[in-house]
């Protein structure tokens, strides 16, 4: 019999620290993941800012983490981990990596929808004197904004089962909670709660990440 008086206030802290890892993790690779994308789409051989040694760098920093699975990662980068965040262990250490990560996948999702917008509007830009800078800020991005929020809820999705694999090294949330009150203790009924709350997240930011995209998309 599970004893929910007890563990109900653990599964709403641990609820807590999912969304702060999430929430947080998406505004910092959010920004950081935009700005690696622009580059990388900006710097490639015919883009706005042309430039084979950085955009060959920052292709392969890319190739190299995207494909690392996350648990790996995040094991792998334990000393870069304490060195900026002073530990390795808690939910606020996990940031590094969890963001680390994110920004990489969301750099090459931001990349490929802008490769995907039609070449025309930008030359028509710049037929009409608009500087790089403005053309990519003014006209790309808006361009390619639906695609852009889908692939960002894509993300979210992603960042939600990074932070479920977090509570393997400590960092707490329902991942965390499903592993110790669930799994270890053979509480299936913990494990199935856990699952659930996590799938009603996943689904209602693809409702509304589908909703947003609609809306860009019919402007």
């Amino acid at each position: 019999m599970t004893d929910w008086a007890t563990l109900s206030p653990v599964l709403w802290l641990s609820f807590q620290q999912t969304v702060y890892m999430v929430f947080w993790t998406m505004l910092i690779a959010g920004a950081l993941g935009l700005v690696l994308g622009v580059a990388l789409y900006a710097t490639r051989h015919g883009g706005l800012l042309q430039n084979g040694p950085l955009f060959g760098l920052l292709n392969v920093l890319v190739n190299i983490v995207r494909p690392i699975p996350f648990i790996i990662f995040i094991t792998a980068i334990g000393p870069l981990t304490l060195l900026v965040m002073g530990t390795t262990i808690g939910t606020q250490s996990v940031l590094f990596p969890m963001s680390a990560m994110a920004t990489f996948v969301i750099g090459r999702i931001v990349e490929q929808n802008l490769v995907s917008v039609d070449p025309g509007v930008i030359e028509a830009a710049r037929a009409m004197g608009a500087s790089r800078f403005r053309i990519i800020w003014s006209v790309l991005i808006p361009e390619a904004l639906g695609p852009l929020i889908l692939g960002y809820t894509f993300i979210f999705i992603g960042v939600v089962d990074m932070s479920a694999m977090a509570g393997y090294v400590g960092g707490g949330g329902l991942g965390d909670f499903a592993i110790s009150y669930g799994y270890q203790q053979f509480n299936w009924t913990v494990t199935l709660v856990t699952v659930v709350i996590i799938v009603l997240i996943v689904q209602l930011a693809q409702l509304v990440g589908n909703w947003l995209a609609r809306k860009a998309l019919r402007r």
